[in-house]
């Protein structure tokens, strides 16, 4: 689904600004991922075709089983697509290896998911810390970004407590703290706020929303949240594996999906 580039401007968190400046960080065509179950074939994203802006808050909006998860994880490279390109700025994934992914995951792509995926034995600067270490960063420069990213997130406080000592919104804004603490361009956030009260969801929603103001990020996130949704600079409606409309957010009653 190709996004207009005249005549028309994007009004987004920053101010109004013309479609046609800005360039595409995630670029999606003719896109499928199929399974096989059995005997039968199950196609999980049937023919998706999809542009995400810099600096954008794009919300994949559908119900559960529809195939956005799915897509973000064909994404953000932790499955590949049966047919069709997935362009990351202006790199084709088509030939990416498993190392050229691990590349991509661990300095352009941060990951938040509905299951926080903390580890428990950790505190919250260790959790936060551990892609960095990964990443071969050592030293000052480690204590120096885990506090920043924790900071950012309004967790300084408990940056000490372990998973077990932290309310569900405190363990999942941890979460948000980790995928940000290598400053990645593009945040892939799946379901963030369905393990949270409507209140707790708010503040994660709100903490997502001001990231490409704050730090320049991209955001893509899928939910089946209409709430969430609208928070969003754009939405994309999904059903049975197909993107069927790219909506604005005060458009979201008008469609069924």
């Amino acid at each position: 689904m190709t996004r207009p580039r005249s005549g028309c401007a994007h009004s987004g968190r920053k101010g109004t600004v013309a479609v046609g400046s800005r360039t595409n960080v995630v670029k999606l065509i003719r896109v499928y991922k199929e399974y096989r179950r059995g005997g039968s074939q199950v196609i999980a994203v049937d023919d998706v075709s999809l542009e995400v802006l810099d600096g954008e808050f794009c919300a994949i909006m559908g119900p559960s089983g529809c195939g956005k998860s799915t897509l973000l994880n064909l994404i953000g490279g932790i499955d590949r697509p049966t047919r069709g390109e997935i362009i990351l700025g202006n790199q084709s994934t088509a030939k990416f290896q498993d190392k050229d992914w691990t590349r991509i995951r661990r300095h352009e792509i941060g990951f938040v998911f509905q299951a926080f995926h903390l580890i428990p034995g950790l505190t919250a600067e260790e959790n936060v810390g551990l892609p960095l270490l990964l990443g071969g960063v050592r030293g000052e420069e480690v204590q120096y970004r885990v506090a920043e990213s924790l900071d950012a997130v309004g967790l300084s406080s408990r940056c000490r407590h372990r998973p077990a000592e932290l309310s569900g919104g405190e363990q999942q804004r941890v979460a948000l703290a980790r995928a940000l603490v290598h400053h990645p361009r593009l945040l892939l956030a799946d379901e963030p706020t369905g393990n949270l009260d409507s209140v707790t969801g708010d503040e994660v929603i709100s903490l997502l929303r001001d990231l490409p103001r704050r730090g320049g990020q991209t955001v893509i996130m899928v939910t089946h949240s209409e709430a969430a949704a609208k928070n969003a600079d754009c939405v994309y409606t999904m059903k049975d594996g197909r993107v069927h409309g790219l909506i604005r957010p005060n458009q979201i009653g008008d469609h069924l999906i």
